[in-house]
C-alpha cells in the first residue's frame, strides 16, 4: 500500500466511526422536539418521562460524536495539506460557520436541556430543545455544503500565485529568493485550465460567489437526502428501544407512546426519502454520469437502460491484468433506469427512450484530450478506466443502500398498520413478538444504509477529490510517510474501539435502567447539587468550637 491508500483508509475510518453519531443526534433531536411539544400540549406525564430518558441518551451520543469528530478535521492539515491549501478559500468558510454557529448553538443550549429540568420552566426547556435540534441540523447543513462543493464545484475560479520582484522577474511560489524583496501577484486562470501536480504550490480555488458555492448544483438534493436519513435513524432508534421494553413487559406506557411517535416519524420520513432519493439520483445522472454508470455497472450507453436490483459487477481485464471494462451478473428491470433518469413517470414508454451514458464513453474524449493532449485515440481508450471509480464495490454499496431503504419503508408501514388495527400491542402473539424483535434489530439498519450511502457518494467521486478539478492522489501532503500513517491508523483503531465499547456499555445501561418516572425521581444532576442549600451543605449557624 502507498501513502494515498493508507491516508484514504485513515480518513474513511475516522469519518465512518464519527458518522455513526450525528445521524442519531439529528434524528433524536427532532424526536425530542416532538416529545417536548406533546408534553406542553397535553400535560401528560408520560411525555415528560419519555423526554427525560431520551435526553440522557442524546447527551451520550453528543459527547461521543464530539470526541470522534475533532480528529477528522485535523487530517486536512496533516494528510491532505495540498487539498487544504487548494480549497481553503472555499472549504474553510462552511466549516468555520458550522463551528461558530451550529456547534455553539447546539452545545450552548444543551446545558439547559440536560440540567434544566427543575431550574427553568417547561416553555424555556422546550425552546432549549428546539435550539439543540436546530444546531444539530445546522451542523449537517454546513458539512454537506462543503462536501457537495467537492462533488459539484461552483461559484469559483482558479488563480495562480507568483512571486514578483521589483525588477519585474517572476518566480514560482515555492522559489527561495533569499533576501530579495518580492510581492505576491495572483492571476485568474482560464475556466478550462487543467490543474497538474506541479501547479499545486501556486494554484488555488478562489470564491467568485459565496451563494453559488453554497447552493452548488447538488447541495439541496444531498441535504434533503441526508437529513431525512438522519430522521429515519432517530425514529428507528426510539422504536427499537421501545419494542425491547414491550417484549420485556417494562415501561409499557412510555414504550407504547414512543413506538407510536417513532412510527409516525419513520413513515413520513421514509416516504419523503423516496422522493428525495429519486431527485438525488437524477442529479447524479445529470452532473456526475460516471458515478451513475458505476453504481449501476452500466458498460455501454443505451436507451431502455435496465435498473439493477441485485447481483454483482466485475472488472473486465486484458491479458496483462489491465482494466478494460466491466461485466455484470445482476437481476435487472428492463428500461427502468431510463425511466428514472428521465423523471417522466406518467409516460414510461416514452421515458424509456432516454439514453443513459455507459462507462465505455465516460469521461468523454474531449475531457481526456484536455488532460492528455499527446495521447492517440487508442491511448485514450486505455486511459479511460483510470477515471472510473471502483465499480464492483460501488455497485454493492449503492444497491445495499437502496435495499435497506425499501426494507425500512416496508417495516414502518407494516408497523403503522399493526398499530392502526390494534394488533401491535398483543405481545402474546408469536407473530407480533417476531415483528417486535425485527423492530429491535431495525435500529442498526439505518446506520448500515447511511454508511453504504456515504461510501457510494465518496467512492463514486473517485479518482477526484474535487470532481473533475483536483485528483485525490495530487491532494496529499508531500511529507507524510507510510509508517506515520500506519501508526496513526492503529492508534485511531485502539481509541475508537474503546469509545465504541464505552458507548455500547452506557447505552445498554441506560436502556436496562429505563426511564425515571417524572414524579418519583430525577437524574443524578438533579439530585446532586454540591453548591445548593438543598444539598444539605449549608451553614447551620452552629457556633460551637471544635471539641465542645
Amino acid at each position: 500500500m502507498n501513502v494515498e491508500i493508507l491516508s484514504r483508509i485513515q480518513f474513511a475510518l475516522t469519518v465512518a466511526f464519527h458518522f455513526l453519531f450525528p445521524p442519531m443526534s439529528i434524528g433524536l433531536g427532532l424526536m425530542l422536539v416532538m416529545m417536548q411539544g406533546l408534553r406542553l400540549r397535553t400535560g401528560n406525564p408520560v411525555y415528560l418521562t419519555m423526554s427525560r430518558f431520551w435526553t440522557r441518551v442524546f447527551g451520550l451520543i453528543f459527547a461521543i460524536g464530539v470526541a470522534t469528530g475533532i480528529p477528522m478535521e485535523f487530517q486536512f492539515g496533516t494528510n491532505w495539506a495540498r487539498y487544504a491549501r487548494f480549497v481553503g478559500d472555499i472549504f474553510g468558510s462552511p466549516l468555520a460557520i458550522e463551528g461558530i454557529y451550529a456547534f455553539f448553538l447546539e452545545s450552548g443550549f444543551l446545558a439547559l436541556l440536560l440540567f434544566g429540568w427543575n431550574k427553568i420552566g417547561p416553555r424555556m426547556h422546550f425552546f432549549s430543545t428546539c435550539m439543540v435540534a436546530l444546531g444539530a441540523h445546522f451542523s449537517a447543513i454546513w458539512i454537506l455544503v462543503a462536501n457537495s462543493w467537492m462533488q459539484t464545484p461552483a461559484g469559483y475560479h482558479l488563480a495562480k500565485q507568483i512571486k514578483l520582484t521589483a525588477s519585474g522577474q517572476q518566480f514560482p511560489m515555492n522559489a527561495d529568493l533569499g533576501p530579495i524583496a518580492y510581492t505576491v501577484r495572483e492571476t485568474v486562470l482560464p475556466a478550462d485550465y487543467v490543474v497538474r501536480p506541479e501547479d499545486l504550490h501556486q494554484v488555488r480555488a478562489v470564491v467568485d460567489s459565496i451563494y453559488a458555492a453554497i447552493l452548488n448544483p447538488s447541495t439541496l438534493d444531498r441535504l434533503a437526502h441526508t437529513v431525512l436519513a438522519c430522521w429515519i435513524a432517530g425514529a428507528f432508534l426510539v422504536i427499537a428501544v421501545s419494542a425491547w421494553w414491550l417484549l420485556r413487559g417494562r415501561n409499557i406506557d412510555v414504550a407504547r407512546a414512543s413506538v407510536k411517535l417513532g412510527l409516525v416519524v419513520a413513515v413520513v420520513a421514509c416516504l419523503l426519502q423516496m422522493q428525495a432519493a429519486d431527485s438525488t439520483a437524477r442529479g447524479v445522472a445529470r452532473l456526475q454520469p460516471t458515478k451513475l454508470a458505476a453504481m449501476e455497472g452500466l458498460a455501454q450507453s443505451q436507451t431502455e437502460a435496465p435498473l439493477g436490483v441485485v447481483g454483482f459487477a466485475r472488472w473486465k481485464r486484458d491479458a496483462r491484468g489491465e482494466i478494460i471494462g466491466v461485466t455484470t451478473d445482476a437481476l435487472r428491470v428492463p428500461g427502468m433506469l431510463s425511466v428514472l433518469v428521465s423523471g417522466n413517470f406518467l409516460h414510461p414508454i416514452a421515458a424509456s427512450a432516454t439514453e443513459v451514458a455507459g462507462l465505455e464513453s465516460l469521461p468523454s474524449d474531449e475531457f481526456l484530450r484536455r488532460r492528455h493532449p499527446e495521447a492517440s485515440a487508442a491511448e485514450l481508450v486505455k486511459l479511460r478506466p483510470s477515471y472510473w471509480p471502483n465499480v464492483p464495490v460501488l455497485f454493492q454499496t449503492y444497491h445495499l443502500m437502496i435495499a435497506l431503504g425499501m426494507g425500512l419503508t416496508g417495516i414502518a408501514l407494516l408497523g403503522l398498520w399493526l398499530w392502526y388495527s390494534g394488533q401491535l400491542w398483543n405481545t402474546q402473539s408469536k407473530l407480533i413478538r417476531a415483528f417486535l424483535w425485527l423492530l429491535v434489530v431495525s435500529a442498526v439498519l439505518p446506520q448500515i444504509a447511511i454508511q453504504a450511502g456515504w461510501f457510494t457518494a465518496e467512492m463514486g467521486r473517485q479518482p477526484w477529490i474535487v470532481y473533475q478539478v483536483l485528483k485525490t492522489n495530487d491532494a496529499m501532503s508531500a511529507v507524510v510517510k507510510i509508517p506515520q500513517v500506519l501508526s496513526s491508523i492503529l492508534m485511531f483503531l485502539f481509541i475508537y474501539l474503546l469509545l465504541g465499547i464505552l458507548f455500547v456499555f452506557l447505552f445498554v445501561k441506560f436502556v436496562q435502567q429505563g426511564p425515571v418516572d417524572s414524579e418519583s425521581g430525577a437524574g443524578l444532576m438533579d439530585r446532586w447539587r454540591p453548591l445548593s442549600l438543598k444539598a444539605g451543605r449549608q451553614t447551620t449557624g452552629n457556633t460551637k468550637t471544635p471539641g465542645e
